[in-house]
């Protein structure tokens, strides 16, 4: 994980799977703190995400550079494919850790609906208060306090953005959220015509301005999901790190509001890095906008991460 005084450009042309093939520790950031162990709670099914036995895991090793007898990466583009190459990023595996209940502030964005989180302490320089968003690496599932997540524990790994058509797990699209992505999330039985229409929003978005443009960059700093099941306390729900919109409609005017005021942007995002390049067996390969090239193949060690 990068400190969120990392140079931007540093942060991003960095791949990950480069990081760890090289040994390097690319962690951690002014603020964090070694994963902390909390009491055993509920199942991974309480994040939203399908079932760690029914997920690709990550291997034991650094990474697995591509060799002739390794598949080449499943490919994506700007412009879509066949939903048939979507790969589910990994799921953390082992006991669930309980993330603690944090403090709900009053937003300053002006936009109409949205929630806000404390945040205080982070980005740096600041002091954290007690309940303030924290942003350790943990391994294992990780129980939210807020559905869908805006924050807190996290995979060490992030995911590659873009649109999927299955649950992802919530332990990686925090992490995404943490380097300045948003993620929307809608319930499962949402209509097939609102989630075109969803699609159509997500394939508007330009990339972002405030980001120096990724060599095959494109994916819009954006993920799209599904949730498991209808328990989403609204039909279609948007979230950024400490913030997040919940509306009935993908027409609703406050999503691209939501989109221009918290993506990419530093004021609110602790991080400034990559939203790809994770290799597909770890960080996954969305059905849709992705990156422009193909993220590589193989996978990486639970534990590597930035």
């Amino acid at each position: 994980m990068f400190d969120s005084r990392t140079p931007p450009s540093a942060a991003r042309l960095l791949p990950l799977a480069l990081v760890a093939a090289l040994g390097l520790s690319a962690c951690t950031g002014a603020n964090e703190q070694p994963s902390a162990s909390s009491a055993p709670t509920s199942s991974a099914a309480a994040t939203g995400s399908a079932s760690a036995s029914a997920s690709p895991s990550a291997s034991s090793s650094a990474t697995s550079p591509a060799t002739s007898s390794t598949p080449a990466a499943p490919t994506t583009g700007m412009n879509g494919a066949d939903p048939a190459a979507e790969v589910t990023p990994a799921f953390p595996e082992g006991t669930p850790v309980k993330q603690g209940k944090p403090a709900q502030v009053k937003d300053t964005s002006g936009i109409e609906g949205v929630l806000a989180w404390d945040t205080a302490g982070y980005p740096a320089p600041g002091q954290a208060n007690a309940g303030t968003l924290t942003h350790e690496h943990v391994t294992t599932p990780v129980e939210y306090a807020v559905k869908p997540a805006v924050g807190g524990p996290h995979a060490p790994i992030w995911m590659n953005a873009g649109v999927y058509t299955k649950p992802v797990p919530t332990e990686r699209a925090v992490h995404l959220m943490e380097h300045g992505a948003v993620w929307i999330t809608y319930n499962a039985s949402l209509p097939a015509q609102q989630v075109d229409a969803l699609r159509a929003f997500f394939k508007q978005q330009d990339y972002p301005a405030s980001v120096p443009d990724t060599p095959g960059g494109g994916n819009r700093w954006m993920v799209m999901s599904p949730w498991a099941d209808d328990s989403l306390p609204s039909p279609i729900v948007i979230s950024a790190w400490g913030r997040q919109l919940r509306v009935d409609d993908p027409a609703d005017p406050r999503l691209q509001k939501f989109v221009d005021e918290f993506r990419a942007n530093p004021k609110y995002s602790p991080e400034s890095a990559a939203v790809d390049q994770v290799p597909t067996g770890t960080g996954g390969n969305p059905a849709m906008y992705g990156s422009e090239v193909s993220n590589p193949p193989g996978t990486l060690a639970p534990t590597a991460g930035m």
